[in-house]
């Protein structure tokens, strides 16, 4: 999987059982975030990232991708009401955080309105030894596309909890 390189289609169902396809949400740009449930990184996450999807009017969607082996539907549809996440998807055997190479919660992709991967990475600058957020790296790529240019810096370090791969 390449950056400025077709972001991977995948299918995943929703905490309904819907099914849900990357491609659904051509003509927007979409983050794609590899979540957790239980990742402190990923709640402190979802509320910035909840406030920016309002910001941006419907121009930018997200698909929260649950991947963690040792979370439950049960707790994932209670984490995902809390936090007021507009759609969390299951991967239950891993396939989607597989193909992208997801390998924290949070870890970002974010798709163009024609489906190519624009930025992978961290939401933010925030790390073990750098605690308070100054550069927010996600939002950057996102207001670039929505000015029509490629993001800055298409590639971070994710940072975050690993994700659980068995149990």
């Amino acid at each position: 999987m390449q950056l400025n390189g077709p972001a991977p289609e995948f299918e995943l169902p929703d905490l309904q059982g819907t099914l849900h396809r990357l491609s659904d949400a051509r003509g927007k740009i979409v983050i794609v975030n590899f979540w957790s449930a239980e990742c402190p990184h990923s709640e402190r996450t979802d509320r910035y990232l909840v406030s920016l999807l309002e910001g941006w009017d419907g121009e930018v969607g997200m698909l929260s991708i649950a991947a963690n082996r040792s979370e439950s539907a049960r707790m994932v549809a209670e984490a995902a009401e809390t936090r007021r996440l507009p759609r969390v998807l299951l991967d239950a055997e891993q396939a989607v955080a597989d193909l992208y190479k997801a390998l924290t919660t949070p870890h970002v992709f974010l798709v163009d309105r024609e489906g190519i991967l624009r930025y992978r990475g961290a939401v933010d600058n925030i790390t073990f030894r750098h605690r308070e957020a100054t550069r927010f790296f996600l939002q950057e790529a996102v207001e670039a596309l929505l000015h029509g240019r490629l993001p800055e810096l298409p590639e971070t370090p994710a940072y975050g909890c690993v994700i659980v791969r068995e149990i």
